[in-house]
């Protein structure tokens, strides 16, 4: 195409942070100036994205396009590498639509306004270059980018605890962000080449060993992020603590780069090794369903709840990437953007109400429904949409992944049975702690402090930004194929990459003894009968300290 040889990819992640730049010299005290020139910057990076898109990215090619490589500082091998494909592009349009709209969530900041905004824009461009990077130390560099701004703005502009929120944010995630850049270390200097192109690593072959360990650590790493309990502690804090256009980008998009990092370096980059772990990933998920779901609870507060609702979602993120199906690992991404955009709006309209009553003590709101009617619809509606109401996109992707998981082969049914009644568990509670929460919230006797207070209902601007989040909640809902066929080619392309690793290793190990997790569950993890090889256990074929790869 015309326009295909321009860096629209550089452009799009560079556009933000360089006007970022600007702001210190934009005119004003009030901050009024300002605001509006984020808004404007998001907004254009917004449309750019989609033109870029919507000219130069095929929809029938799975492999990488738009690719930009220059050399950046060649005496330690760092290129500036990008491209998007399948799996980024689509994360990359939320990312925007996300941060534009969270940019306008902060118009009441009145506190260091330009900085503020300068922090947004900052990610903004952090969060682009992770889902575009194709090059470890660039995508590690992003990676890292991206934790300042969010621990800065939970720091300055979050509640009471926000020191300590932010704190425990930027350990968990900073420790966690080590296990990347040793993982990928090891990987980019073994062999005869030393490279940090992330297509090429995923080209070379390593140790068996070596390979497990990697896997290990990258699975740390964006399990937190994602997050994978028992390491998702910060997740609520941090949310509780943050302000509403923060929270709107921690659920909406950095969230959804540990799911992005597990498909892209656990399954694309280390095939063989995600064969072995795919059944741990499939537990992690169900904990992650019931114990979420279970937490979420016991919670009070308004955002804690909502967090805890989003480690229950990303559960079924996990069983999905893990399913060895395509219709799995097509209702995992498709989970991620959907959570991203009833996340988003939730946690918005949470700000919303934090605005009009100062607290999070749900039994300190009540009766919210008869002054602020317009709040209590969207609120209902992102609920709808949490607790997979068909019609809502959260039904649609929570779906999938449990017919993707059903239809594998790859599982036995005893242990399928189990997997499918505990995810159903959590799937029972979800509605339960929704709309008990709306009870608590919108229900009952009118608040005294509503009462004396005259709270507003909800302003043009903030069902504004609400209906462009709950707008493609029903769209995909009603018509998945505008999300999926983003996608489609990519997940069927990985699937198969997954379900040839596991022939490959199950033809290559043989049968070996059982493990005692396989008999936890009465024949466990079964694979399917492959020629030349016998009915297998699939944790049955790990052994890798007896039986190295060769």
């Amino acid at each position: 195409m015309a326009t295909a040889s321009f860096p629209w990819l550089t452009t799009i992640l560079l556009l933000p942070l360089v006007a970022s730049l600007a702001i210190p010299f934009i005119p004003g005290k009030d901050g009024k100036a300002v605001r509006w020139y984020a808004l404007g910057v998001g907004l254009l990076d917004l449309l750019l994205t989609v033109y870029a898109f919507w000219q130069n990215y095929d929809l029938q090619n799975s492999t990488f396009q738009l690719s930009e490589r220059y050399a950046w500082v060649p005496q330690i091998g760092l290129n500036w590498s990008l491209a998007v494909d399948g799996l980024s592009m689509p994360l990359i349009l939320l990312t925007g639509l996300v941060t534009t709209l969270a940019i306008a969530a902060g118009w009441n900041i009145e506190r260091k306004p330009r900085l503020f905004y300068f922090l947004m824009l900052a990610m903004y461009s952090a969060q682009i270059g992770v889902f575009a990077a194709q090059d470890l130390l660039l995508f590690f560099f992003m990676w890292e980018l991206e934790l300042v701004p969010v621990y800065l703005l939970i720091s300055i502009w979050g509640g009471q605890n926000r020191l300590y929120a932010a704190t425990k944010f930027i350990l968990y995630t900073a420790l966690g962000s080590i296990f990347i850049l040793v993982a990928g270390l090891a990987m980019a200097f073994y062999g005869d080449t030393v490279t940090f192109d992330i297509s090429e690593l995923a080209q070379k072959h390593y140790p068996f060993l070596l390979e497990l360990l990697a896997y290990a650590g990258f699975l740390i790493a964006f399990g937190v992020k994602l997050p994978i309990f028992p390491l998702h502690t910060w997740l609520p804090d941090a949310h509780s603590e943050a302000p509403a256009p923060a929270s709107m980008i921690l659920a909406g998009v950095l969230l959804k780069m540990g799911g992005y990092g597990l498909i892209r370096f656990n399954i694309e980059t280390l095939p063989d090794a995600h064969v072995y772990f795919a059944p741990v990933l499939v537990i992690l998920g169900v904990v992650n369903i019931v114990y979420g779901a279970l937490t979420a609870f016991a919670q009070g507060n308004l955002k804690r709840r909502l967090a805890c609702s989003s480690i229950s979602h990303m559960g079924f993120v996990l069983i999905g990437i893990a399913s060895f199906t395509e219709l799995g690992l097509n209702g995992a991404v498709l989970q991620m953007i959907s959570h991203g955009l009833i996340a988003a709006a939730l946690f918005f309209l949470s700000g919303v109400t934090y605005e009009r009553t100062h607290t999070l003590v749900m039994e300190k709101m009540g009766g919210m429904a008869k002054s602020m009617p317009k709040i209590f619809a969207l609120f209902t509606a992102g609920s709808m949409a949490s607790l997979a109401l068909p019609g809502m996109s959260g039904f649609v992707g929570e779906i999938t992944v449990f017919l993707g998981v059903t239809t594998s082969d790859v599982y036995s049914s005893s242990f399928k049975v189990v997997v499918v009644f505990l995810s159903a568990v959590g799937l029972i509670l979800t509605p339960i702690y929704l709309l008990s929460m709306l009870r608590e919230v919108f229900y009952g006797k009118e608040s005294e402090q509503a009462i004396v207070d005259g709270w507003m209902d909800a302003k043009p601007r903030e069902i504004a930004i609400a209906a462009c989040l709950l707008l493609p909640i029903i769209g995909i809902g009603l018509y998945p194929k505008i999300a999926t066929q983003t996608y489609d080619v990519k997940t069927v392309a990985v699937a198969s990459q997954t379900r040839e690793a596991f022939s490959t290793v199950a033809q290559e190990r043989g049968v070996l003894r059982a493990s005692a997790m396989t008999r936890m569950f009465s024949g466990g993890f079964v694979a399917p009968t492959i020629p030349g090889t016998e009915t297998n256990s699939l944790f049955s074929v790990i052994d890798p300290i007896s039986n190295p790869r060769t």
